[in-house]
């Protein structure tokens, strides 16, 4: 998820950049500027970084859920940039969907191994 959020710090700083890496598509249905996508990619890194430290650092079922929450947006997100960087994007949206995954099965396996009253 640390990964995954740098990743997507990265690429929000070179959106805000105005960087010509990418591909300014017209009547996208989710059209928005490259500025207003560089800073939904910064704030999501952001928080993404945050999870996971969350995470790593208490392994806390709040924390386990926060991450879940932030990674499925950050995979909605990377969904609606496909346009602007394709191949990156696609490469986030598994990545974090990756994260989703990992972080429900680790709930899963803790459910099961909790004491029954």
């Amino acid at each position: 998820m640390i990964f995954g959020g740098a990743m997507a710090l990265f690429e929000g700083i070179a959106a805000l950049a105005k960087d010509d890496l990418f591909v300014t598509t017209r009547h996208y249905v989710f059209e928005f500027s490259l500025t207003g996508w560089g800073w939904v990619h910064l704030i999501l890194g952001i928080v993404l970084i945050l999870a996971g430290c969350a995470v790593l650092g208490s392994g806390a079922l709040w924390a386990r859920f926060f991450g879940v929450a932030v990674a499925g947006l950050g995979a909605i997100a990377n969904f609606l940039w496909i346009p602007y960087y394709p191949w990156w994007a696609l490469v986030l949206v598994a990545v974090n969907l990756f994260v989703v995954w990992a972080l429900c099965k680790g709930m899963h396996r803790e459910a099961d191994t909790s004491p029954t009253a």
